[in-house]
């Protein structure tokens, strides 16, 4: 057993009441390898932001879990290296599909996990997370659910549709569980194709036009849980700017879209204490890369390409803590 507290990181607790007094919300910035994860640090603690460093099974699997813990805590170290003497980071399982996962991160190190079991029936989904929770705070692990399906596809989470959350469960769950954040579905979705064409509209210029998201459903359930921290996943804004990019150098992302920031901000301002970004770096990173490859094709030294993979992705996450989740400087 390996406590979160030895390596230096921290549970999401004080960290969401400070969120939803404060008007903002936490970055969740999910990485699978070391660029990714040096972008983060060095991104969050310039900006002094809280930080969710977020790991799904896949990664955790693509990266070792034992190799994971000791990134962990050299992000903590590299963090007070670079000047941020009190660090707040989190390591975080994102989608956890079992009792035997989060049990097996909560044990190695994690200090927040996630229990999805938004696919199964209600009373599963209430006496899964129950059970992560009542193994999670026996060892300050604060543990999220998640009430509502997004649609896309994302490692290992995937559905063709969504289904909004109803805000009538949510006080039942949130009480019968004991979970410390309700992640919820208002029309955000996975990967890097958002929506399809025909739920969008097009601008004078061609591009989609994402539909709304349904901030009536999460009006309803901050009515019924007012102050619960309130989680929104798939909420990659996909900035058009690195798609074409992408496809300008023989890249392949036909009308790809995401969550406009500008609803991102405003989603931020209210209970929402915790966005979930993970396909913006996927895409400023392979648009970095694949710009080498092109303009410089006798380049074969990684450093050479992922290098400007990694000055990419940091200035995404500092643009993402900075104008769209406000949580710079909440993290002195």
């Amino acid at each position: 057993m390996v406590s979160y507290k030895e390596l230096g990181l921290v549970n999401t607790r004080e960290m969401f009441a400070k969120a939803i007094k404060g008007g903002y919300a936490i970055p969740a910035f999910n990485f699978n390898n070391m660029e990714q994860l040096q972008a983060i640090i060095k991104a969050a603690s310039e900006e002094k932001s809280p930080v969710i460093l977020q790991v799904s099974k896949g990664a955790r699997n693509y990266a070792n879990a034992t190799l994971l813990r000791y990134m962990a805590q050299g992000a903590v170290a590299y963090a007070k290296e670079l000047g941020w003497e009190h660090p707040q980071i989190v390591l975080h399982l994102d989608h956890g599909d079992s009792f035997e996962l989060c049990k097996s991160c909560i044990d190695s190190g994690f200090s927040s996990v996630m229990i999805d079991g938004s696919h199964l029936p209600y009373e599963e989904n209430v006496a899964l997370t129950k059970k992560v929770v009542d193994y999670a705070h026996q060892f300050d692990v604060t543990v999220e659910g998640e009430l509502g399906v997004l649609a896309g596809v994302e490692d290992e989470v995937s559905s063709d549709h969504h289904t909004y959350t109803d805000p009538e469960e949510v006080i039942d769950f949130a009480t019968r569980t004991g979970c410390d954040s309700l992640a919820i579905s208002i029309g955000t979705s996975h990967g890097a194709y958002k929506f399809t064409p025909e739920q969008c509209t097009r601008n004078a210029e061609g591009r989609l036009v994402p539909p709304p998201l349904a901030f009536e459903v999460l009006d309803a359930v901050m009515e019924k849980l007012p102050g619960f921290p309130i989680v929104l996943h798939g909420s990659s804004s996909v900035p058009q700017e690195y798609v074409d990019i992408i496809n300008k150098y023989g890249g392949k992302l036909p009308d790809a879209i995401g969550i406009p920031e500008e609803e991102l901000r405003k989603a931020a301002k209210s209970a929402v204490c915790k966005i979930n970004i993970d396909s913006d770096s996927r895409l400023a990173m392979t648009a970095a890369v694949r710009e080498v490859f092109a303009t410089k094709p006798g380049e074969f030294d990684p450093r050479k390409y992922l290098g400007p993979a990694r000055d990419e992705m940091e200035k995404l996450y500092k643009h993402k803590i900075v104008n769209v989740l406000g949580s710079n400087g909440k993290a002195e």
